[in-house]
């Protein structure tokens, strides 16, 4: 018996570009992300799910990437926050307004709440509810982002800095 009996070729595109890797069917995405291609962006916080430093888009749907067998994802579309802009150069409107708002401290948070704050901006334009959301609210239309509505989906996000009041503002400077 081989030891490849417990890993899979598996393809991921990241950030726009297939990757075919050999993985160990326990190999989360977010080691696969951060060690075997590089890309740091998205933190190991709790590796529990709790904290949000992990939080990429999987198919344009945010995911705590620490809870993720990267071998389920075969074929899937994976963003990262250094894939968020469209062109690589200019910034993700999302990323300049965390800029301009000072919307971080230590910063080590701040690449999960980014692509949760992408993914939150999708799902409300996609017209899923919150908690929050008015039950009277007409299903499937888009949902108004008020500050209530952000702070409520952005609630599996946290940081330790304390930097809520300015995420929230950053967030809101990018609703179309």
């Amino acid at each position: 018996m081989g030891n490849h009996q417990h890993h899979a070729q598996t393809t991921l595109r990241v950030n726009g570009k297939p990757h075919t890797l050999t993985v160990d069917h326990r190999r989360v995405l977010l080691d696969l992300l951060r060690e075997d291609l590089g890309l740091t962006g998205a933190k190991k916080g709790c590796d529990h799910g709790q904290c949000g430093a992990c939080t990429v888009l999987v198919d344009g749907r945010r995911v705590n990437s620490c809870l993720l067998f990267a071998v389920t994802l075969d074929g899937c579309d994976v963003t990262t926050v250094e894939g968020l802009s469209d062109d690589g150069e200019e910034p993700h409107p999302l990323q300049r307004a965390f800029l301009e708002r000072d919307a971080f401290q230590c910063g080590y948070c701040t690449p999960g709440q980014i692509c949760s704050a992408a993914g939150v901006l999708t799902e409300a334009a996609a017209g899923h509810p919150s908690h929050v959301t008015d039950p009277a609210a007409p299903s499937g239309e888009p949902v108004p982002l008020d500050r209530e509505e952000i702070r409520e989906r952005l609630s599996g996000n946290l940081c330790r800095c304390g930097a809520y009041p300015r995420i929230v503002e950053a967030v809101e400077d990018v609703i179309p």
